[in-house]
């Protein structure tokens, strides 16, 4: 099997298919004929008729049916097999992501937790923005959420790059799968390259001790670490999203936290909810809660001046600024949920 084409993260084919060449644009205009007052086409100096319209009981073309679905999912298991497929220098498949991952997120997205998205539109349509987000549900499916909610919502079709854990590159299958999804380690210089870059990068500060903390501090926010996701913001003039989710805690109630078993198993905790481990495979069955994700205004980073970034005054109040917000916001949305699960 031929291995894919690595190309530089800021190659403009990385991008083709969201926006089409100059020369492509050209051609698509030269193709067209000009059109006259009166309805009629001109084409090399002619004047023409319009075209009569299709009879009414003539069949729909075929290519929006199954052959077109079959035509398309050919073509793309050859190019899966024959490595005709570009993926960026941090490993992220468009493609693949595009077609396969998100429609098996899909389902569990619309039909299992129902989410509903709020305020998709304060990401930017165009350049670098950095998403900050609650995290909750002692498996990190909000993050997945988050990353179809901007995919399949936000009005310019725009993908959101999370930035994960060591623990997700280290355990097999999960590390592939996450860099073809788009995710990168969580450390500054990737996020700066991605931000540099015009891409949206999603950040969670709370990190291990938001997502296994117990089921009876749900939706209180944990410590945003030292504020290092504010200094990435800072130096890449972007700005900073501020992200709420909530009915991520409820998937998982975790009741306690078997540590001895944790540590010899290499985790950072290991769960213990009414369902798991009690019940074996069927209780990391989450449950189904219905989710609100809700986007908040931006707060702007390029007004700061460049040494900015090292001021620690500056980062904590704006980290503060950030926590407080989407901690208002979650406190909000409390309010106005009917049920967990309705």
């Amino acid at each position: 099997m031929a291995d894919a084409k690595v190309i530089p993260f800021d190659d403009d084919r990385s991008r083709a298919r969201r926006r089409p060449s100059r020369s492509d644009g050209e051609a698509s205009v030269r193709a067209l004929p000009a059109q006259q007052p009166d309805g009629r086409q001109q084409a090399g100096g002619t004047t023409q008729a319009p075209p009569a319209p299709p009879s009414p009981s003539a069949a729909p073309p075929a290519s929006g049916g199954w052959e077109r679905r079959l035509a398309e999912g050919l073509a793309f298991l050859r190019r899966r097999v024959t490595g005709d497929y570009e993926v960026d220098e941090f490993g992220y498949d468009e493609e693949l992501t595009d077609q396969v991952l998100m429609s098996l997120l899909r389902p569990v997205y619309e039909k299992y937790f129902r989410v509903e998205v709020k305020g998709v539109d304060n990401i930017p349509k165009e350049g670098g923005a950095l998403v900050v987000a609650n995290h909750s549900g002692t498996l990190p499916l909000d993050g997945l959420m988050m990353q179809v909610a901007v995919h399949d919502h936000h009005p310019a079709g725009r993908h959101l790059r999370l930035l994960a854990a060591d623990l997700v590159f280290m355990l097999p299958v999960v590390n592939e799968l996450a860099r073809k999804a788009g995710h990168t380690l969580a450390c500054a210089e990737d996020a700066e390259r991605l931000l540099r870059a015009g891409e949206i990068v999603g950040v969670m500060p709370e990190g291990f001790k938001g997502i296994g903390k117990p089921f009876a501090e749900r939706y209180k926010l944990q410590r945003f670490g030292r504020g290092g996701f504010v200094s990435t913001a800072l130096r890449a003039g972007v700005p900073i999203v501020p992200c709420s989710i909530v009915g991520a805690e409820e998937i998982y109630p975790m009741l306690g936290n078997a540590r001895t078993l944790a540590r010899v198993l290499g985790l950072p905790y290991f769960p213990l909810t009414p369902t798991f481990p009690w019940l074996g495979p069927l209780g990391a069955l989450p449950l189904p809660t219905k989710w609100t994700i809700q986007f908040g205004e931006p707060i702007p980073t390029d007004g700061y001046p460049l040494e900015a970034a090292e001021d620690p005054m500056l980062m904590f109040n704006l980290t503060d600024q950030v926590r407080e917000q989407i901690q208002h916001t979650l406190y909000k949305l409390l309010v106005q949920r009917r049920s967990v699960f309705f």
